[in-house]
């Protein structure tokens, strides 16, 4: 069975451990979306605090880790082109699984628990970014049904925008 679940505190090692495999999927890649300084520790406490954190679970083992932020992304409201909704939204970043995890399907998997939980909280848009050299996170994106909005800036650089209306 696969849950979608606020992640605890305790589970905070665990979930930067994820985000290192992470950064070194991207590595092996060819690109670099996330820095040595960031995402950090500090950060996933900080998501965590603000029941942003999300641990995805496969029959009880955390097999990935996410921000799912219900209160929107400020980086968002300057966009080079054009979102199709100016509804609510939520906000996935910091998707990461773990190495024996992938290549499964997660990621629809994933997408699809994180529809269930917007619906559930009334809120019937998705935004996402991602850097132009992720080529397989635009490629995941564009299955799940996310379209290309345009561009914004997060964190100092020009990122891919999508949303998806649910």
């Amino acid at each position: 069975m696969t849950t979608l679940e606020p992640a605890r505190m305790e589970e905070v090692n665990v979930c930067m451990e994820i985000i290192k495999e992470g950064k070194k999927f991207q590595e092996e890649q060819g690109f670099t979306q996330w820095t040595e300084d960031y995402p950090d520790k500090d950060t996933i406490r900080s998501d965590i605090r603000k029941t942003k954190g999300y641990v995805l679970k496969m029959d009880d083992e955390i097999a990935g880790y996410m921000c799912i932020d219900f209160d929107g992304e400020p980086a968002y409201d300057d966009i080079q082109g054009r979102w199709r909704t100016e509804e609510p939204y939520a906000v996935i970043h910091r998707m990461a699984f773990r190495k024996e995890f992938r290549g499964i399907g997660l990621t629809d998997i994933t997408f699809g628990l994180i529809e269930d939980l917007c619906i559930q909280n009334g809120i019937h848009c998705i935004r996402v970014d991602t850097d132009f050299s992720n080529k397989r996170m635009q490629h995941i994106f564009k299955k799940n049904g996310f379209e290309n909005c345009g561009r914004i800036i997060f964190q100092g650089s020009e990122k891919l925008a999508y949303d998806k209306w649910l």
